[in-house]
């Protein structure tokens, strides 16, 4: 199966799901004609090596280095390896969802072998009275599959990593010496399988062009190895790396050897810059022209950017092609018990964007300067909907994460209309800000159009902080939608940050209360905590004077120049907190330890919270959500049309005609009563105004309407058989 191109993506990123960056290229191609095959390696080296061949490889090989001092937990699984090998492939096909009969053989603890992952068990076995046979087994394989990954990293290659390999040598990788003197080096291990199935898939394919994408540090020592191999075996095919790791780590490269294994290196959208190489290539003109490409000419690195051509508009790009990737072979596994953490390793999910770049655009932390964020173009909401009803069709799955920097609040209502328009069943998540415009009643349409789950940056939990970092939220403002969202059914994980630049002790133990009182209220379902770490790209790093701090060194790297070392002023050791920070916000995850004491997280003396022990609580009451509607509101019903009956009602010697409106929700049926005019005009007006309809209608347009017939319609507007609609999916948005 020849074809002109070949995209990859190298070991490793996620098990349960292919990375986007190749099927977004492929579905690009697929609009110019041109042909193109991809490939997932880091999954098929998974699934080589955690085999019953690839286990009884790799057991030989441990043996075989008998020198090695090994650790009990070690020497355990070396004892139970024929167990391991026996057990692994039925094991596998569990978590690509093939064998599910074999739950009930896992959930009786008596048929995986267990090494040290499973000590935790003891402190999880509350929740296990609320996971399915399904789930639990799913985590009980995880941890089986954690042991054997334990034991591979003491024995067999230190670099080995579920979703990262060999992340060390990406990571503030200034200098190319390092990574160049490992590439020199025999090939490790995982290195032999990984070349074993890519000989396999050059040799099939024969591409012009290959095409690595590398999105992150742990996956740039396989994306060189791979380039290595195809220019010592196949010197004819040129060899291009793109992706995130790159665009933002790249920018200044200037190291001729990294020449030695690539031919161009791509930045920001890849879209154009690989139609002119593969111009270039194919055409094989006299002279070409690059969009942000570096290319090596007489010795020396250099950056063409000459073609004066515009990048490609989010309308032109093409919906991602997931074809010639292995999607039954996936995996999917729990580390984490809790339902929202999960998501990022259980199920497949189809990979969208509802908008490139981040409309917000000011978070002093964020790489704004980039084009990955300082762009921003939203796509159509209809376009979004024909692009999900594509890959749904397409790779027979209605999972979809978008992987927005930021999802619009606007553009998500637009997205949930037309899909509740169109009658389709789609499971959808997301990245957003947490701010005021997710009111309760676009949270309760967002869920109606599928949406499970969202995440957002909530960072350091301090007002202050927030307003330095340039959030444009408060404390307050993230609880109230927090709360609008879990009320609504969607799940909420929130982004944490501690060590930001002028951070003291006292705002790290009160962000520690802020989000203990939002995992106890209950607004909260999930979250993560990371230190802050400056980037050349980001407001911080640039104007480093404006917050405290100061770079270590003004020099430049010869080879990746992103995370930058510094010294922050205040000179607190915020390393300290990290143990802390996430043992009691794992805790938090699982609903348990609330009544603790801060302190008891640290082996440290902190300072007591100057957080009233109320905060959250306060300022999730009141707020009245009917009062005030803006006449532009658009206003949507969710429900169906309802059955009337007439009946006529007594009172103080006069009779007055009044009707009963009889609703079936999903869950219940309920009535309301008006009288017969109102009655009459409500049935009418939920008509056109159902979500299914093309039309939307403002509140203007609806009272204009009432008023054609009847006076006192904000009589009407705020009275108990409203109220009573619009907790049935009456929406004012």
């Amino acid at each position: 199966m020849k074809t002109d191109l070949f995209l990859v993506t190298p070991p490793f990123t996620q098990l349960n799901t292919p990375y986007p960056a190749t099927a977004y290229i492929k579905g690009f191609l697929n609009t110019k004609g041109i042909t193109s095959t991809q490939a997932d390696l880091g999954i098929e080296v998974i699934l080589a090596l955690f085999s019953k061949k690839g286990l009884e490889g790799l057991f030989l090989h441990a043996e075989a280095s008998s020198d090695q001092k090994k650790s009990l937990n070690a020497k355990r699984i070396i004892a139970l390896k024929n167990e391991y090998i026996k057990t692994v492939d039925a094991v596998i096909a569990f978590l690509q969802g093939k064998n599910p009969t074999l739950a009930l053989q896992i959930c009786q603890e008596d048929f995986l072998p267990e090494a040290s992952r499973f000590e935790q068990l003891e402190e999880l076995d509350w929740a296990f009275g609320a996971m399915g046979t399904q789930d639990k087994a799913k985590h009980l394989a995880t941890l089986y599959l954690e042991d054997i990954s334990d034991f591979i990293i003491e024995c067999i290659d230190p670099n080995f990593g579920f979703s990262r390999y060999a992340e060390r040598l990406g990571r503030s990788a200034n200098s190319f010496d390092e990574l160049y003197e490992v590439l020199n080096q025999d090939y490790t291990y995982m290195d032999e399988i990984l070349i074993k199935i890519l000989e396999e898939r050059i040799a099939e394919i024969q591409p012009k062009l290959f095409l690595i994408s590398v999105p992150f540090p742990g996956n740039l020592y396989a994306a060189f190895r791979c380039a290595q191999y195809v220019k010592q075996h196949y010197p004819e095919i040129k060899i291009s790396m793109g992706g995130g790791f790159p665009n933002t780590e790249l920018r200044s490269l200037s190291d001729q050897r990294v020449f030695e294994f690539f031919d161009y290196i791509t930045l920001d959208d890849g879209e154009l810059p690989i139609e002119l190489l593969y111009d270039a290539i194919t055409k094989k003109q006299v002279f070409n022209l690059y969009k942000r490409t570096f290319l090596l000419e007489n010795g020396t690195v250099v950056y063409k950017n000459d073609a004066l051509r515009s990048d490609y508009k989010q309308l032109d790009v093409g919906t991602p092609d997931y074809s010639d990737l292995q999607l039954d072979r996936y995996i999917s596994v729990i580390e984490i018990v809790n339902p929202m953490h999960r998501m990022w390793s259980d199920g497949r999910w189809n990979k969208l964007t509802m908008a490139h770049g981040c409309y917000w655009g000011k978070c002093t932390f964020c790489d704004i300067s980039l084009d990955y964020i300082k762009v921003y173009e939203p796509v159509a909401a209809k376009l979004i909907v024909d692009r999900i009803e594509e890959l749904s069709e397409k790779t027979g799955q209605n999972g979809f994460h978008f992987v927005d920097e930021a999802a619009p609040p606007a553009l998500m209502r637009e997205v949930a209309l037309e899909i509740l328009r169109r009658g389709i069943s789609v499971t959808w998540w997301t990245n957003i800000r947490f701010e005021k415009s997710f009111t309760r009643d676009l949270c309760v349409l967002l869920k109606a159009s599928g949406c499970i789950a969202v995440s957002g940056g909530l960072e350091v939990a301090s007002d202050r902080l927030l307003k330095l970092i340039e959030k444009g939220v408060t404390v307050e403002q993230v609880a109230q939608v927090t709360r609008n969202f879990t009320e609504a059914g969607v799940m909420v994980h929130a982004y944490l940050m501690y060590g930001y630049p002028t951070q003291t002790v006292q705002e790290t133990v009160d962000s520690l209360e802020m989000v203990r009182q939002l995992f106890e209220a209950g607004i909260l379902q999930s979250g993560f905590w990371h230190q802050f770490a400056m980037t050349a790209h980001s407001p911080v790093g640039m104007y480093p004077e404006k917050f405290g701090v100061v770079k270590e060194t003004e020099q430049i790297g010869t080879f990746a120049n992103n995370d930058i070392n510094y010294i922050d002023k205040t000179g607190i050791d915020h390393d300290k907190f990290s143990y802390g920070l996430k043992k009691s916000l794992f805790n938090f995850m699982h609903g348990i330890c609330f009544d603790y004491k801060l302190q008891d997280w640290f082996d440290f003396k902190i300072p007591k919270t100057t957080i009233p022990s109320d905060f959250i609580d306060q300022a999730l009451i009141g707020e009245n959500r009917l009062l005030n509607t803006k006449p532009t509101a658009k206003i949507v019903w969710l429900g169906g049309k309802p059955e009337m009956e007439v009946f006529t009602n007594y009172k103080k010697g006069k009779s007055l005609e009044m009707v009963n409106l009889i609703f079936h929700d999903k869950k219940e049926t309920f009535s309301i009563q008006t009288n017969k005019n109102e009655g009459e005009w409500l049935i009418s007006i939920l008509q056109k105004i159902a979500v299914s309809n093309t039309q939307v209608y403002t509140f203007q347009e609806i009272k204009a309407d009432f008023e054609t017939k009847m006076e006192l319609f904000e009589l009407f507007w705020y009275s108990k058989p409203i109220y009573s609609l619009r907790d049935f999916g009456l929406l004012v948005l």
